[in-house]
């Protein structure tokens, strides 16, 4: 059976926001989940960007 619905926690994607103006190919992205009640604003973390090899800030998109 498929759990419901009614969970305050769902995913999202974070992108990296620096990857896309600095116009190298590929994309950094991963996947973590939010508390849509208590966040309800978009998250921004600082993750590793592999392509990049440093640590960049990653924004949530839809």
């Amino acid at each position: 059976m498929a759990k419901k619905s009614k969970d305050a926690r769902i995913q999202v994607i974070m992108e990296c926001t620096e990857h896309k103006t600095s116009g190298l190919p590929g994309t950094s992205r991963y996947i973590t989940t939010k508390n849509k009640k208590n966040t309800p604003e978009r998250l921004e973390l600082k993750k590793f960007n592999p392509i990049m090899k440093k640590m960049t800030v990653h924004r949530e998109i839809k």
